[in-house]
């Protein structure tokens, strides 16, 4: 269960084309801190710490993907900063949230593995200080009481498909997959879970009601080696309990197409509303921008599924420095030799600084301090 504590936990920080600050000084962090804590307060109500050290882009949401699978022994190895910077952040984070009145809930971190041992982020002692989740006040009773239960569930087990050979570390043999147990690969056999049927993604409600049918369960995950990110492959899961689930969604599969129709139509229509809105930000920030070409970087970087920045968590909070970054992306690609560049065989380091001048130029432009 999750349990009231006066620590602290999470934020989420600012994407910057701007030089790194990682040595700032503690005034400039804090702002930084203050500024990812924001836009996660905003998306969603509660800030966490893992918010603030992923916006502050000292670690990818990939690395905590793997330290959540128990592949890690603390996440602040796989950060890119310093155990101490990451107190620090935990420390700044604590006074922003005390300052804004949020309410804290210790949370707790559980690996996704046969052991479920509790996950540490830094191998010092205050764990608590990374644990907390801070809560907004505005948060309704019922809303605070089902985040409680979401969080204090454990996570789902999780096997991996692995790419390259591999030796079980109890039995010698090898598989399809593997799961962590004691920081060792062991086999399905070995981890009394070779009794699982493999259930691909792809049918979200056939996975969804398998895994409701089945006692014992994990989530089939493969590196994706070009990504540099561990992608969902399917479900493991009791044979007896995927039969039952196929039979609930047969009995309701015309049902379920009317609504997945009419759910496509209420996102595109959401979207064309995000898109509205970022495009008037785009136009109060930079006045000097025609407004078709507002309007252009709008559709472009809120597209649905893109991935781009525009469909970041501070791009949907209208965050300044997520919009600058995605008008700073329309010019880079239309107003500049950039592309040219790239497929002349320029890295792109490099040609990133080759077009640096015009693309502040065309931003002066743009905020309409220079004429075009």
């Amino acid at each position: 269960m999750l349990r009231l504590s006066p620590s602290h936990d999470k934020g989420r920080g600012t994407l910057g084309y701007v030089s790194r600050t990682d040595g700032a000084s503690r005034p400039k962090l804090a702002r930084r801190v203050a500024d990812a804590a924001e836009i996660a307060l905003t998306a969603r109500k509660y800030v966490t710490f893992i918010d603030v050290v992923t916006g502050l882009r000292w670690l990818h949401t990939r690395h905590v993907d793997v330290w959540r699978q128990g592949r890690a022994a603390t996440l602040a190895e796989l950060s890119d900063v310093g155990e101490d910077r990451l107190l620090t952040a935990a420390a700044l984070l604590r006074e922003w949230a005390m300052a804004r009145g949020l309410r804290p809930v210790d949370t707790p971190y559980v690996a996704g593995t046969r052991d479920r041992r509790e996950l540490r982020f830094t191998s010092k002692d205050g764990q608590e200080a990374f644990r907390v989740h801070w809560l907004s006040p505005d948060l309704s009773e019922a809303r605070v009481r089902r985040l409680t239960e979401a969080q204090s569930k454990p996570p789902d087990l999780v096997a991996v498909a692995p790419l390259d050979a591999w030796t079980c570390a109890a039995c010698g043999d090898t598989g399809p997959y593997l799961i962590m147990e004691d920081d060792r690969p062991h086999c399905l056999t070995c981890a009394d879970l070779d009794h699982l049927a493999f259930l691909p993604a792809g049918d979200a409600a056939l996975s969804r009601r398998a895994k409701q049918e089945s006692g014992l369960s994990a989530v089939v995950v493969r590196y994706n080696r070009r990504r540099k990110v561990y992608q969902r492959m399917g479900l493991l899961v009791e044979e007896a309990a995927l039969a039952a689930a196929e039979e609930r969604c047969l009995a309701d599969e015309e049902v379920r197409l009317r609504r997945r129709e009419r759910d496509r139509v209420r996102r595109a229509e959401q979207d064309v509303e995000f898109q509205t809105r970022m495009a008037t930000e785009i136009a109060r920030l930079f006045p000097g921008c025609p407004e078709p070409r507002a309007r252009e970087i709008a559709e472009h970087a809120g597209q649905r599924g893109s991935g781009r920045v525009g469909r970041s968590a501070a791009a949907r909070a209208l965050d300044e420095n997520a919009i600058t970054l995605a008008v700073i992306a329309s010019i880079r690609h239309l107003d500049t030799d950039y592309d040219r560049l790239l497929m002349s065989g320029v890295p792109r380091m490099e040609a990133r600084d080759l077009v640096r001048e015009r693309i502040e130029h065309k931003l002066d432009e743009f905020r309409g301090n220079v004429r075009a």
